[in-house]
């Protein structure tokens, strides 16, 4: 199988590229490509000639995307669809990866794939009408939707937390935002699978668990060894440009669907410490 990663810089395609292995695959990125080049996106993949695009590359600045309005479209949403379409043309699978702020968070409940969208973000709008369209002209693609990703090689919560510790005596971290953390490592495993058995349609992909933002930052400071005092505070006394969902656990369900089982978040913090210690 040949596999095409765009994105592959980014924190979750670098992730891919370390763990795929008895494949051949090849990862493009930024200035080699550019999803909002249709044309340049094609020569790349009639070159490649993949049997998988696997698509990462996105514009995941969740405030930017707020006073980015155009460049959030025309990167998450009009650029995934040109894949699409290359695709199509090219009898290549798609994999595209979204996200939990598709959701307006307010149910109670893990979200599951056919829960109605209602994003209330910028971004969430952006990766919401991507997945309409991408179904539109490649319905037999997989859309991977995924939330509160970290790992070693990129920008993300725990290595935010890890670095204030370092500065200050205390973090104030919203507790009242409840999600499921996803490390790049078991994501990047799960894709895998997910890519041989030939997945379609929306899949919902974590660490198995939950938790607040603040319990997040309590276990990563607990199993970093530090002292530093994490206090609970509202959204409200963290207010940010764009609104976040109060509630985007997603369901496993989807994902147990092909025999794919992720760890709990627990565990997947454990070893993501390991791994940025080493």
């Amino acid at each position: 199988m040949r596999v095409l990663i765009i994105g592959h810089l980014g924190l979750l395609g670098s992730a891919l590229m370390r763990e795929w292995r008895e494949s051949d695959v090849l990862g493009r990125d930024l200035p080699d490509i550019d999803i909002r080049d249709a044309q340049r996106v094609q020569q790349q993949v009639q070159r490649i000639a993949p049997d998988w695009i696997v698509l990462t590359a996105a514009y995941t600045d969740v405030d930017g995307c707020e006073s980015n309005q155009e460049l959030a479209f025309a990167v998450n949403r009009d650029g995934p669809i040109s894949v699409a379409k290359t695709a199509k043309r090219c009898g290549a699978r798609l994999l595209f990866l979204s996200t939990d702020y598709v959701f307006d968070g307010r149910k109670t409940s893990p979200y599951e794939t056919d829960d109605p969208r209602n994003p209330q973000s910028v971004y969430g709008r952006s990766k919401a009408e991507a997945e309409i369209g991408l179904m539109e002209v490649l319905p037999e693609c997989c859309i991977v939707r995924t939330s509160w990703m970290f790992g070693v090689g990129g920008k993300s919560f725990p290595d935010t937390i890890l670095k204030l510790t370092s500065t200050r005596p205390a973090l104030d971290v919203v507790n009242d935002q409840r999600g499921g953390p996803t490390y790049s490592v078991d994501l990047s495993r799960a894709i895998i699978k997910l890519c041989r058995q030939g997945a379609s349609g929306i899949v919902h992909a974590t660490n198995s668990g939950e938790c607040t933002w603040f319990e997040f930052a309590s276990e990563i400071v607990k199993g970093a060894g530090l002292a530093t005092e994490v206090r609970p505070v509202s959204s409200e006394q963290m207010a940010r440009p764009a609104p976040r969902p109060a509630y985007s656990v997603l369901s496993s369900a989807s994902l147990n669907r092909y025999g794919i089982h992720m760890p709990a978040w627990q565990d997947a913090l454990r070893r993501y410490l390991e791994e940025r210690k080493n």
